[in-house]
């Protein structure tokens, strides 16, 4: 028997080397089911993609503040206050916009019977470049 199919949200997280440009790759997806209470990142940071957009990003800053996602997505301990949030209250802070170098899309929805096998599928098709899927 199928599992019941239940309505998710899901943002996209980018690095934004130069702001002022708006060149950017995605590097991360994170997912919100609250019927299935999941709340799950997956992040990956190509330095290669990074470094031919900007030769002088920060990478290891930036995998940082992607690892930092994961872990408030995760409710991790010691991962600060907002990972002490509500699955909810941690998917809306994950996805509201921020004007720094890793930014977050508007958020996207879509139906799903495995919230966790949905978020592998987006990172796949939406995060590692074509010859990595």
């Amino acid at each position: 028997m199928s599992e019941s199919r239940s309505p998710f949200a899901y943002t996209v997280v980018r690095a934004v080397p130069h702001v002022e440009r708006g060149e950017f790759i995605n590097v991360g997806v994170v997912l919100f089911c609250r019927e299935k209470k999941f709340l799950g990142a997956r992040v990956g940071l190509d330095r290669a993609r990074l470094l031919a957009l900007d030769p002088s990003a920060d990478a290891d800053e930036i995998a940082a503040q992607l690892e930092a996602i994961v872990r408030v997505a995760e409710g991790a301990a010691g991962a600060g206050p907002i990972a002490c949030m509500s699955q909810s209250e941690r998917f809306h802070w994950l996805s509201s916009p921020h004007s720094t170098i890793v930014q977050r899309s508007e958020p996207h929805t879509g139906m799903t019977e495995d919230p966790e096998a949905m978020l592998d599928h987006l990172f796949r098709n939406l995060v590692l470049a074509p010859a990595s899927a």
